[in-house]
């Protein structure tokens, strides 16, 4: 198995809390990882809701089946059986020892009405996205982007960018392992065809009552031209010809099969976030490149295609690595009145901020750090750093809290700098 950095903070959620929910998109690796875990004896069973008997008789019987559970258990794709939920909180009032339960689910059943409060203050949540560069290319948790550029002292990037080519490709690759276990292009596509059609005739299916299942496959095509950029509603129902409370109910379905996600717009008053527009993402880049029918040639032909694609990379390299991270920030972006972006503001627990910006240049000036200058300017001494990420090979100091950086920086460090 590959090492999935997220484990030590599985660990350590198990160390000092009952439930631990592991979840995220199908074919992430869930299963793979949490069958370690149980194999290397941090957890004492495991079982799948995938077995046709164990969900029989989860569902049949929810509370004997956990009582009759011993040590702590592995229960794999609890999605598919929402009545255990209650079950479990009983058990784990009656017994609070930490790491009891270990849940994985390929559907956010946290987003459920129903669930959604079953086990508050009894459940830690963590996401497991698709592979990020940093485990594919072997580089150990600590060694991450968020923690980095909020430290006092920037690391330096000591190695040089290979260029925008090979990130794109990266990109198209994406990060599931079976789709990313296959070499050959058409093979890789033939996964990604089979993936969403699994996930919108199955899981979508399961999770809520979808009157028109054949808009699906549109809706999600639709979405991904929208990738990176702001998410209208309303501009989306006339497209799909759809009601709006439709459509809101879809792309709530979407979300929870961890198919899309999105970015709230910052504000310095929290309450307005909720009230702007939000950033749309597609939860792998591949899937991105499968929808839209990317290809090298086709970004040779179409390089307007580059710039969002990158975004979208970027900003889920960042969103895994945040899930492993001592930071864990918050993720939002920035639009001001005056018309200044910044692509990704990252912001701690103690209210500083660092802000991202993507380019898919290869050259840069100083216009590319205006949107940044602007959110300094805003929050004042609460800004850590601003960096660009480009498609360029060095990394370039523009002011003393403003940098430029190869994309790559991501999740390739060298020593500590000054």
């Amino acid at each position: 198995m590959t090492r999935r950095n997220l484990t030590p903070a599985i660990l350590e959620a198990l160390s000092d809390t009952p439930v631990v929910l592991l979840h995220g998109g199908r074919q992430t690796g869930k299963s793979t990882l949490a069958q370690w875990l149980a194999a290397a004896g941090h957890l004492s069973r495991y079982l799948t809701l995938d077995d046709a008997g164990a969900l029989a008789a989860a569902r049949n019987d929810p509370a004997g089946f956990i009582a009759s559970l011993e040590g702590s258990v592995v229960i794999d794709e609890v999605q598919r059986a929402p009545e255990l939920f209650l079950a479990i909180k009983a058990e784990v009032d009656r017994n609070r020892r930490p790491g009891r339960f270990l849940l994985t689910g390929s559907a956010n059943v946290m987003t459920l009405p129903r669930l959604a409060d079953s086990l508050a203050g009894r459940i830690e949540i963590l996401t497991l996205w698709p592979m990020a560069q940093a485990e594919l290319t072997g580089a150990p948790p600590e060694a991450n982007f968020p923690d980095a550029v909020f430290g006092r002292t920037l690391p330096v990037f000591a190695g040089r960018g290979r260029g925008k080519a090979a990130l794109l490709d990266l990109a198209l690759a994406g990060g599931f392992p079976a789709a990313l276990s296959r070499s050959d292009p058409a093979r890789r596509r033939a996964w990604f065809g089979a993936y969403v059609t699994t996930i919108l005739q199955r899981d979508v299916r399961d999770l809520g009552n979808v009157e028109a299942l054949a808009a699906l496959p549109r809706l999600l095509a639709l979405l991904a031209t929208r990738a990176a950029s702001l998410l209208n509603l309303a501009d989306v129902s006339r497209a799909m010809a759809m009601p709006h409370s439709t459509l809101a109910r879809y792309v709530t379905l979407l979300h929870s099969t961890f198919l899309i996600d999105t970015l709230p717009a910052w504000s310095a008053n929290v309450g307005k976030r909720l009230a702007k527009a939000y950033k749309l993402l597609l939860c792998d880049t591949g899937l991105n490149g499968y929808l839209l029918g990317l290809d090298r040639a086709r970004l040779a032909d179409d390089p307007g295609l580059a710039g969002p694609l990158l975004e979208n990379f970027v900003a889920l390299e960042l969103l895994k690595q945040a899930g492993w991270s001592r930071t864990r920030p918050s993720f939002c972006h920035l639009r001001s009145h005056s018309g200044d972006e910044v692509d990704l503001v990252l912001e701690d627990r103690a209210g500083n901020l660092v802000g991202i910006e993507v380019k898919s240049g290869a050259t840069l000036s100083a216009a590319d750090f205006k949107g940044l200058r602007s959110l300094a300017a805003m929050v004042g001494r609460r800004f850590r750093r601003g960096v660009v990420l480009y498609t360029g090979t060095e990394a370039v100091g523009f002011a003393p809290n403003l940098h430029a950086l190869p994309v790559e920086a991501l999740w390739s460090w060298g020593s500590k700098g000054a």
